[in-house]
């Protein structure tokens, strides 16, 4: 029997920095307490603390892209990075 995807969905109209980004996936994820809360960090507790298969879908993200600049481009290349190396993590990017 399949497991069940845990899903994060992330709200982009809410998501006006990469704090905010932090904070909902820290909520949602119950990322561990150390998390240093910086890139690299969240590459950390993403790729090796989380039990999958777990998705992120963030929704509305054109609002965010607007808001963060070139911080959602660095998240999500993040993101991104993270899809090709587990095979259990989905990223979906709503407009």
């Amino acid at each position: 029997m399949p497991m069940k995807v845990k899903r994060c969905l992330l709200s982009g109209n809410m998501l006006s920095s990469l704090d905010d980004v932090y904070n909902e996936l820290a909520r949602q994820l119950s990322l561990p307490s150390y998390f240093g809360r910086n890139l690299d960090a969240l590459w950390d507790v993403l790729s090796t603390d989380i039990k999958g298969p777990f998705e992120i879908v963030w929704q509305q993200a054109a609002a965010s892209r607007q808001a963060m600049g070139k911080e959602y481009g660095r998240i999500i290349k993040v993101l991104r990075r993270l899809e090709k190396e587990r095979d259990d993590f989905s990223l979906i990017v709503e407009q």
